[in-house]
């Protein structure tokens, strides 16, 4: 069974964001509210819960597409290539928001990440994730949440989310309704930016 709390994204609660904390620290999966869609996450540098992301989403952990949300961009050299000037304004004018940037993976990337090439960083726009983040110390890994309706592609009510996911992971936070859009995946990677995914992040921007 999930534990279930409400936290508010106005102003959250430190004891609460503990509680998360603690859970993601003991190797706990969580499901979390963002800027864009609700996440399944947990902390990046224990592999344990991140073979049990993997399994939940039957992919292959070392090739699974997800994303590192960060708190904010001073620790992305922890896991990203030295990144021109060019590319970190972008990065300055997009972030926090609803957009997901790939870039170059740099050697020092977790374990399992170690052969990647590129790596997604989030920096969403919810004072949730972003206290989370920043009270565990390190990134969380993290993929949305999808719905097995054919009209509705995200749930976005967190007791709706509980009843479904109540067996898989350890905590279910109540960040109140989520978006049902996800965000705008952008690579920057290569010399021009190349939008992969329109979602709720503006492309004008770019």
């Amino acid at each position: 069974m999930a534990e279930f709390i409400r936290i508010y994204e106005e102003n959250p609660n430190p004891k609460e964001i503990d509680k998360v904390v603690k859970v993601l620290r003991s190797g706990g999966l969580i499901i979390y509210p963002t800027d864009t869609v609700y996440g399944l996450g947990c902390d990046i540098t224990n592999i344990k819960a991140l073979e049990r992301v993997a399994r939940i989403k039957q992919v292959n952990l070392e090739k699974a597409n997800f994303s590192f949300v960060c708190h904010d961009l001073s620790n992305l050299s922890d896991y990203v290539k030295q990144i021109d000037t060019s590319t970190f304004k972008i990065l300055k004018r997009a972030l926090p928001g609803p957009y997901t940037f790939i870039l170059p993976g740099s050697k020092s990337l977790p374990n399992p990440f170690k052969k990647r090439k590129t790596v997604g960083i989030r920096v969403p726009n919810n004072n949730i994730a972003l206290d989370i983040v920043k009270a565990l110390g390190n990134p969380i890994i993290s993929t949305s949440i999808h719905d097995e309706d054919e009209v509705i592609e995200y749930t976005t009510d967190p007791e709706l989310i509980l009843e479904k996911w109540d067996n898989l992971v350890d905590l279910v936070i109540d960040g109140g309704y989520g978006d049902n859009e996800p965000s705008t995946v952008i690579d920057l990677s290569e010399s021009e930016p190349v939008v992969i995914r329109e979602g709720k992040g503006s492309v004008e921007i770019f």
